[in-house]
């Protein structure tokens, strides 16, 4: 994993809110087993992506390809921040099994 990357998780109420640092393809695994093991009863799920310093692009395609193993869960996942639109899946075209906002 990157060696600043965190993975924040803090439940409020049923939403779960992870993520800060670096985002390498081990930072997007790690990522990916936060939300499967953590996600359990939250109804909405926040990835922030503002305290994301550098998001490299193996990292990116790792996380949307590793999303793959929560098909079987029903998460909506709402990603946050200036790096938004650079981390998260296009719902369109990608992981169309989960809920996928931008905000």
């Amino acid at each position: 994993m990157a060696a600043n990357l965190k993975v924040l998780v803090h439940r409020n109420s049923d939403n779960l809110h992870p993520l800060m640092g670096d985002f390498d393809s081990t930072s997007a695994f790690e990522l990916v087993n936060a939300l499967d093991s953590n996600c359990e009863g939250a109804g909405k799920v926040f990835v922030h992506t503002s305290c994301l310093k550098n998001i490299y692009p193996f990292g990116r395609e790792t996380f949307h390809n590793y999303l793959c193993s929560l098909k079987n869960r029903h998460i909506r996942l709402i990603f946050t921040g200036a790096n938004a639109a650079t981390i998260a899946p296009d719902p369109r075209t990608e992981q169309a099994h989960l809920n996928l906002i931008m905000a």
